[in-house]
């Protein structure tokens, strides 16, 4: 697969200054997710990633899709170490970084945190799932707890149900998790969803992050 990665950034170049990571579905690109920021809070910078992989029409994947909820542990792997790679080279140490992803999006930030949990101040998954697997970092994510924000619909006609129950069975052994249910909301995000992510990550920064 090829590991290039495509970035659409608001940055404000100045130190300090937490950031978003975000991270689209199948099928979509890096002008999509952007479209939320406006709804989060105004202190975070964030960096808006294109998948690595072709998916047709002009859109892009993290995974292929073959078996839905079960995507190739090893291609998840692939794309999961191109996003931290992008990191590596874009990022300064130290910065304040959460991962937000929906759909397949949201797959890799469950898969960002259980990779390298040291790098993440906590996650944003909206309407995604996690590998059903058991990872090398998983003993220390949950020795890390990191704050996790899980918000879905009980109508989601994408995300298997089995795919969703595993995700809430899961982010609480090793994540300090927050499940929101929305009633009537299919595979979207909502602008209740959205309201409850900014108070979310209100509560993420430390003090002196701000960047103001």
């Amino acid at each position: 697969m090829s590991a290039e990665i495509t970035v659409h950034v608001r940055g404000s170049n100045r130190a300090g200054r937490p950031l978003l990571l975000l991270l689209h579905g199948f099928g979509s690109h890096e002008h999509d997710l952007p479209a939320i920021a406006g709804h989060l809070p105004p202190v975070w910078d964030w960096a808006s990633l294109r998948a690595p992989l072709a998916a047709g029409n002009g859109g892009f994947s993290w995974v292929p899709i073959e078996v839905p909820g079960r995507p190739d542990p090893q291609v998840v792997a692939d794309s999961t170490a191109a996003v931290l790679a992008w990191l590596d080279v874009n990022v300064e140490p130290g910065t304040v970084v959460v991962p937000v992803g929906f759909s397949q999006g949201g797959l890799m930030v469950t898969q960002l945190l259980r990779a390298a949990p040291e790098r993440f101040a906590a996650g944003v998954v909206l309407s995604g799932f996690v590998l059903d697997a058991v990872l090398p970092g998983d003993e220390a994510l949950a020795a890390r707890r990191p704050p996790v924000f899980f918000g879905h619909g009980d109508t989601d006609q994408v995300i298997s149900p089995d795919a969703t129950a595993r995700t809430s069975a899961w982010l609480p052994q090793f994540t300090d998790a927050t499940e929101v249910v929305y009633p009537g909301l299919p595979h979207s995000i909502s602008a209740e969803e959205l309201a409850d992510v900014s108070t979310f990550l209100e509560k993420v920064l430390p003090d002196g992050a701000t960047g103001r």
